[in-house]
């Protein structure tokens, strides 16, 4: 029956490698590969975050404050990640096509729903920065690039998801101080300003810009995804469901910053 040609092996490999290349996460956060459990299980993440210690001095005043570091231990559940496609005999027959586009998009949905949760971590830091619309410019992104606690900030990379609406504002006021680099050329990059890559996000919430890098966030995952076949020899209904099994922490607040536009 057409149902035979494609094997569990087959149909994995298609969504995972669809995951793959649809979410970069390499780009975004930090991928750790050794995620073990099930759904439902819980796993204790260290969160780290810093107080600010600069102060202006003037002759013979010191520090009266300093920067600390604490950490605060916070339970996460593993999640579960997991999508269905139903087609018939038929349909296959007919369509050669139907059931690799059908595995394709499996893991393209996947993506999305993953993608959405490393987003939403990136959203609960509590670094903020406050500009108004006509206030939002240069000096905004060199503040809030200011409040992320690295040794060396010039040699990492600092991204910054905008939405849309947003973006039209943003692009007004940058004028000339949007640059484009071509070696960060990637899709929905715009340009690049006080060394901050631009990135549009088409559900990034209005009136808000995250900010960070990718030691912010960490994406736990369990190597490759499940892939499980169902058949109805009466109707000739065959049923294919892919899971993944992951966790998106903010395990360092200290690397993302909220712009919020009032």
């Amino acid at each position: 029956m057409a149902n035979t040609v494609y094997e569990n092996f087959y149909l994995s490999n298609e969504i995972e490698d669809q995951f793959n290349s649809h979410l970069d996460l390499q780009q975004f956060c930090t991928v750790d590969n050794s995620l073990e459990g099930t759904a439902g299980m819980q796993r204790i993440i260290n969160v780290y975050k810093a107080t600010d210690g600069t102060e202006k001095l003037t002759l013979g005043q010191g520090n009266t404050k300093q920067i600390e570091v604490s950490f605060t231990a916070k339970e996460y559940e593993i999640l579960l990640a997991q999508n269905r496609f139903k087609y018939y005999d038929e349909e296959a027959m007919t369509d050669p096509m139907l059931v690799p586009v059908g595995a394709r998009h499996m893991g393209t949905d996947m993506f999305n729903t993953v993608n959405d949760d490393i987003f939403k971590e990136f959203a609960k830091t509590s670094l903020e920065v406050t500009t108004g619309s006509a206030t939002l410019g240069f000096a905004t992104f060199v503040d809030a690039a200011a409040l992320l606690k690295s040794e060396n900030i010039e040699d990492v990379q600092v991204f910054a998801f905008v939405n849309p609406k947003n973006m039209g504002i943003l692009r007004k006021a940058m004028k000339d101080d949007l640059k484009y680099v071509e070696a960060f050329a990637r899709q929905g990059y715009v340009g690049t300003v006080a060394g901050v890559n631009i990135y549009t996000k088409k559900d990034a919430e209005d009136g808000t810009i995250i900010l960070g890098t990718k030691e912010a966030v960490t994406m736990f995952i369990k190597k490759g995804t499940e892939v499980e076949q169902e058949r109805d020899s009466n109707t000739r209904e065959n049923t294919i469901y892919s899971r993944k099994y992951y966790l998106a922490a903010l395990t360092d607040e200290t690397k993302a910053v909220k712009i919020t536009i009032e």
